[in-house]
């Protein structure tokens, strides 16, 4: 009887594994040709300590309405297909570097057989590099469509950590027990109309 109560766990345990761990199709998704919605991103440091090896970043993209997409086996939830896109940081000069980014990047369409799915933008993101350490700073979707911008604090102090660091930043100067001792970065998107 314990056996077969076993055996049965077991293929139950199996079972339940592979459908939570089972994937939809992904789609076949589609770059749009001629995306009209651009935005400028520049990212400006101010008084950072040290100078930066790379500058790169990065923008994600989500479908926003989830219910253009089929639910998962066994688990029912709906996953929306997201898309992550590089962001090409130029120098601009001094502290200040330049980038473009397209709201509407990726094509709305059926793509499961559930009504169309639109794309929506979620955030661009901006990763400075210096040694082992990484300065993140972001921008959210809401901003880059007003054409807002978002600044971050860090301590100076950062860059004489010896091991690989991923700074996030504060919100304000006055988040740090020495605000003197902090730089800044912030990233701006424009509209740009074509």
């Amino acid at each position: 009887m314990t056996r077969r109560i076993t055996c049965a766990l077991a293929l139950l345990l199996a079972l339940t594994t592979t459908a939570f761990g089972s994937t939809m199709k992904k789609p076949d998704i589609k770059k749009n040709p001629q995306p009209r919605m651009r935005y400028d991103i520049t990212v400006t440091v101010d008084g950072a300590p040290a100078t930066f090896d790379r500058v790169e970043g990065s923008v994600d993209y989500v479908v926003k309405n989830e219910e253009c997409v089929p639910l998962t086996p066994i688990a029912g939830a709906r996953v929306r297909p997201e898309e992550r896109v590089p962001l090409e940081l130029t120098h601009a000069g001094g502290n200040v570097y330049r980038g473009v980014i397209y709201a509407d990047q990726f094509v709305d369409e059926d793509y499961f057989g559930r009504g169309v799915c639109h794309w929506g933008i979620v955030g661009a993101a901006a990763r400075l590099k210096a040694n082992q350490v990484t300065i993140s700073a972001a921008l959210y979707g809401n901003d880059i469509l007003a054409s807002g911008s978002n600044t971050r604090y860090y301590a100076n102090r950062t860059f004489q950590v010896p091991m690989e660091l991923l700074d996030n930043g504060e919100p304000a100067r006055a988040n740090f027990k020495e605000p003197g001792q902090t730089f800044s970065v912030t990233l701006k998107a424009e509209e740009r109309t074509p």
